[in-house]
């Protein structure tokens, strides 16, 4: 597998690929990414373990590292494009990617919104060029929404789900590309509303996040907003639901349009979430983060629920493979 781009996202990509099986080849012109991936792929690989406790799984690939795209290019048979969310950039790398390839790699990319269709134009074979959206961390976070283009073939869909798959992924397939896909859409709202209310002085960063942590976001690791909602209609289920809290649409409980991104906005949200932080660093974040996505995991693996369920199956496969 080969990953262009060994930031946050394409140092993930490497983290999960190499610990489930594959080898791969990261690519990025500044030479000091190196450290970067290296460093990922450590700690990743440390909960990545704890993960996969009780699976079975194949000896762990190697990682290099290379600032020459064409080393990239001619020892993938798979490429993830993970470069920064610049239109014009992304194009660019592709394109340059799709020069130096074959017509039968599929060439992914890794963007939180951009549609395939404005990726691909203009392309070497577009065809085999198509959106293969992660989330961060990449290395725990099993979604991943592929999105074809005007020009993608189903069959370079098929080949990014049979390898996302053998990730340990959950492939959501959306069914028509849309700026922003699915998911970074619904973040994106809940974003805004953020954003309106840290403008507009009700709550600090901490207290937003508070109103998220200890309620709907415990649900949202099991169930979705969708099935929690039916489920709060009690009896009556998705019906009762609708017909109890319906009318609230029509108050005006929430902002949609994004506020001003004032100096005085951004300073607001800069100062608040170094105060959540409270001198930790980005890395000891991480390593919490990392390890409550572990454990979660494993509690919902239990009930064969969620992010557990990928995980389950996961396992179940390998286990089919051992014993052919």
């Amino acid at each position: 597998m080969g990953i262009v781009g060994a930031g946050v996202i394409g140092a993930g990509w490497a983290a999960r690929a190499a610990h489930c099986g594959l080898d791969v080849i990261v690519s990025d012109v500044n030479p000091e990414m190196c450290d970067w991936l290296f460093g990922t792929a450590r700690d990743a690989g440390e909960m990545l373990g704890k993960l996969t406790e009780g699976i079975s799984m194949p000896e762990r690939g190697r990682i290099d590292f290379t600032t020459e795209l064409t080393d990239l290019a001619e020892g993938a048979d798979f490429i993830q494009e993970c470069v920064p969310e610049v239109l014009e950039l992304k194009h660019a790398v592709l394109g340059e990617v799709a020069s130096l390839t074959s017509e039968d790699i599929v060439i992914a990319s890794s963007t939180s919104g951009f549609m395939p269709s404005d990726l691909q134009a203009g392309l070497n074979h577009p065809e085999r060029i198509l959106v293969g959206h992660p989330f961060n961390p990449v290395y725990l976070c099993p979604l991943v929404e592929v999105v074809g283009g005007k020009e993608t073939s189903s069959g370079a869909s098929a080949t990014a789900r049979r390898l996302y798959e053998s990730l340990a992924m959950h492939v959501l397939i959306v069914r028509r590309e849309i700026p922003g896909h699915i998911s970074d859409r619904l973040q994106e709202a809940m974003w805004r509303e953020i954003l309106h209310l840290l403008a507009d002085d009700i709550a600090t960063t901490g207290e937003l996040d508070e109103s998220i942590v200890y309620g709907p976001g415990l649900r949202w690791a099991a169930m979705g907003m969708n099935q929690l909602y039916m489920m709060a209609g009690g009896q009556g289920g998705a019906r009762r639901f609708m017909e109890q809290f319906g009318p609230a649409l029509e108050l005006p409980w929430c902002n949609m349009k994004a506020p001003q991104l004032t100096e005085s906005l951004i300073d607001r949200f800069v100062e608040g979430t170094s105060d959540q932080s409270a001198g930790r660093s980005i890395r000891e974040l991480e390593a919490i983060r990392d390890e409550c996505l572990v454990e979660i995991q494993k509690v919902l693996a239990r009930h064969d629920v969620g992010a557990g369920r990928t995980l389950n199956a996961f396992g179940r496969k390998l286990r089919a493979a051992d014993d052919q």
